[in-house]
């Protein structure tokens, strides 16, 4: 283990957050201004779901990870709840440290507590570097994943 701190995020850490996300480059032009009052409401939504957690990932003070884990009911395997995985993010000056596995292990033994069957995460097709990452932690490539696009974010 390292010193990392793993813990729910705080709207303190909002802005290092943003900042990770916008340190990414599928596609370039996915985030804009941090400042955005939209960003602000979907902290607030988030943070108020008692089936969603938003992590932050802390090294000496600094963020420099980040994750959203979802809790979803379902009535597929005889009701099973599922854990998803979303905007797995470190920040590129700490990267190949082992944070992201230890972020990764973390957020799966929440899934655990939450007594879920599996958990499940998405990956663009262009990070081949994350499929490599994520199957060496014993991760399956079991399904293909399809999106339909309804409008451009506002």
């Amino acid at each position: 283990m390292t010193d990392l701190i793993l813990r729910e995020a705080t709207s303190g850490d909002l802005p290092a957050i943003l900042a990770l996300l916008a340190e990414d480059t599928i596609p370039a032009d996915r985030e804009t201004d941090p400042t955005d009052q939209r960003y602000r409401a979907a902290f607030d939504a988030i943070a108020a779901d008692p089936n969603q957690l938003l992590v932050a990932a802390e090294l000496g003070g600094r963020v420099v990870g980040t994750l959203q884990l979802s809790f979803l009911p379902g009535l597929s395997f005889r009701g099973a709840w599922r854990g998803q995985i979303e905007a797995v993010r470190i920040a590129s000056d700490v990267r190949g440290r082992r944070y992201g596995e230890e972020l990764i292990a973390w957020a799966v033994e929440r899934c655990r507590d939450r007594d879920c069957f599996l958990v499940q995460l998405t990956s663009s097709n262009a990070r081949t570097d994350a499929h490599r990452f994520y199957e060496r932690l014993g991760w399956t490539k079991s399904h293909t994943g399809f999106k339909l696009k309804l409008r451009e974010p506002r």
